[in-house]
């Protein structure tokens, strides 16, 4: 499973469908449709490069069972303005959070961890999310790349502030190594 931060795939998805089915892997974030308001969307592509989520940002909280994992998406913002926004809240194994540019300062940066926090407590959920690695919104001259993943017990599993390193999480271990300390086959 590979995250993407929000707006990462812009409106690459059938390219995209062809990776996560060429590649074996399913992805997860956000694009835009760029001649449609709202223009930022939720997806989820499986194995077989199939969209099994697309929703509008602001939208009802939308949940897939896929492999066996119940997996919700919230997008950005959405993790302050509304949260979980649905009725389909039991039993959830994910919520995968993409996150667009950065964080704004270190206080936003706090607000956004203990939300997700206070989330995966909740729901007793494993929350993971992840932001671009540079790009301020409005030319606000602040960008503080953001990575976390929290334990459905609101225990850490890794905080990034200002890291862009890729990290790859065991799931069932909870482990997290980088990528340039794994040796990734690439020979499919």
């Amino acid at each position: 499973m590979v995250i993407f931060p929000e707006g990462y795939l812009n409106e690459n998805v059938k390219q995209a469908c062809g990776l996560a089915k060429k590649y074996n892997i399913i992805l997860i974030g956000g694009y835009r449709r760029l001649q449609e308001n709202p223009k930022d969307r939720a997806i989820i592509i499986n194995r077989m490069g199939q969209v099994i989520l697309d929703r509008v940002k602001y939208s009802q909280t939308l949940f897939v069972v896929e492999e066996g994992l119940k997996i919700g998406h919230i997008l950005c913002d959405e993790l302050i303005i509304q949260g979980i926004n649905s009725l389909e809240y039991n039993d959830i194994d994910l919520i995968v959070h993409p996150i667009g540019v950065g964080m704004y300062s270190k206080e936003q940066f706090t607000e956004w961890i203990n939300e997700a926090t206070k989330i995966a407590s909740k729901y007793n959920t494993m929350v993971i999310g992840t932001s671009h690695a540079d790009g301020s919104f409005r030319n606000m001259g602040i960008s503080i790349p953001i990575a976390y993943c929290i334990n459905k017990d609101g225990s850490v599993v890794f905080i990034s502030e200002n890291d862009v390193r890729t990290r790859i999480v065991n799931f069932e271990t909870r482990e997290v190594s980088f990528a340039s300390e794994v040796n990734i086959n690439s020979s499919y």
